[in-house]
């Protein structure tokens, strides 16, 4: 154990005050409970979804609170009755938990990867027994959790069942990345959708979650990728990852989704499409260019608050199928250790999801900026060295 283990640690944090409003403050993180680890993270990646609870679109958006939920940390010291993992183990954090009760009839089955069991007090960003591990040091303020990671901070406390153990010679900034984005992108095209050799797939939005679904649609035989974006920096990127081409749907007049039906292969549309915007209107125009008779949408972006779906019920009688996905339906303990060791292997390529580095728990707001800048897929921030 190490010498905080035990005692309340203060360090920085990122606190996110309301909307748009992050400040670097120090805090005051309490010792783990039972079920729980208190980790020093080492590295953050900056998710989209962080930036949307950020700006006072998510429904569960909680302030005062922590964000952050893709990282690489160290396990510092551990709650009574953990044993999956100790001090000095490396974890990747999972906001999307695996207990492996046998009781669970989610962790049991194969058809899901969404254990619900500390989903009721994530979801009000407090910890298992209803409480949170973070005070604001200035006034003792309660600070909530985010996501069940909270790694917009130098030290957070996670649950047992939400920590998934990598190689300890994996390198963190890398690993992180399987923590939200790049995982989520794979999984849709591996577990949810289950592309086969030689299908058409549409990608809507290259951001590093799209990006993910074009590698893994090039990894399981697709023949032909089509990626939309209206970003056409976005395409070179996207054909070295496997597009067979890329358009900008504000080049045409008609409906995106008409364009592309009449230009799939077969001129009923294609056999699969991922929303990766979380734009509604997208979310339908990703149904309607799927395939007649049998082609599969498979939504993976994130909808704001309040807003629904919309399209024709003729469209679905007519053999589209349409499906979402969480975490790429990854069983989260079980899978990131074993998607870490594919990268380690070389089978999974990563270091062209990195295209900025920041360092200092501080300088997450640099991220955010490089986000908006339109040329950023994943900004890692490392606040210290391993």
């Amino acid at each position: 154990m190490a010498e905080t283990a035990g005692l309340p640690i203060t360090c920085k944090a990122m606190v996110a005050f309301g909307v748009d409003d992050l400040r670097e403050e120090e805090i005051v993180v309490a010792p783990p409970k039972a079920g729980e680890v208190r980790v020093k993270v080492i590295c953050n990646a900056l998710c989209h979804t962080d930036i949307y609870t950020l700006s006072g679109a998510d429904p569960e958006g909680l302030f005062p609170s922590i964000l952050g939920h893709e990282a690489g940390a160290i396990v510092e010291s551990v709650g009574e009755g953990v044993t999956s993992v100790k001090p000095g183990d490396h974890i990747v954090p999972g906001y999307t938990p695996q207990c492996k009760g046998t009781d669970c009839i989610f962790c049991m089955s194969p058809k899901t990867n969404l254990c619900p069991k500390i989903r009721g007090t994530q979801g009000k960003g407090l910890m298992p027994d209803g409480t949170s591990r973070f005070t604001l040091k200035k006034d003792g303020s309660t600070i909530y959790h985010f996501m069940g990671c909270s790694t917009f901070a130098e030290y957070t406390v996670l649950a047992e069942i939400s920590c998934a153990l990598i190689n300890p010679k994996a390198d963190l900034e890398k690993a992180c990345l399987f923590g939200c984005g790049v995982a989520t992108g794979l999984g849709a095209v591996w577990n949810n959708t289950k592309v086969e050799a030689g299908s058409s797939v549409v990608v809507f939005g290259l951001g590093a979650v799209g990006l993910a679904v074009v590698q893994g649609a090039k990894a399981a035989g697709a023949s032909h990728i089509v990626g939309v974006d209206t970003n056409l920096n976005k395409f070179d990127i996207a054909k070295q990852l496997g597009c067979t081409e890329c358009i900008n749907p504000k080049d045409s007049d008609k409906p995106i989704q008409q364009v592309l039906v009449e230009m799939s292969p077969t001129g009923f549309g294609y056999d699969y499409t991922f929303d990766c915007t979380g734009n509604t209107e997208v979310m339908r125009a990703a149904l309607e260019a799927a395939h007649r008779g049998w082609g599969e949408s498979c939504v993976i972006g994130v909808a704001a608050s309040g807003k629904e779906l919309a399209t024709r019920p003729f469209q679905l009688i007519t053999g589209r199928r349409w499906l979402g996905t969480a975490f790429g339906g990854w069983k989260t303990r079980d899978a990131i250790p074993m998607l870490v060791e594919k990268n380690m292997k070389g089978e999974i390529e990563l270091d062209h999801f990195i295209t900025h580095r920041f360092e200092g728990v501080g300088a997450q707001k640099d991220a955010i900026k490089a986000l908006h800048g339109g040329d950023c897929l994943r900004a890692v921030v490392k606040y210290c060295p391993y």
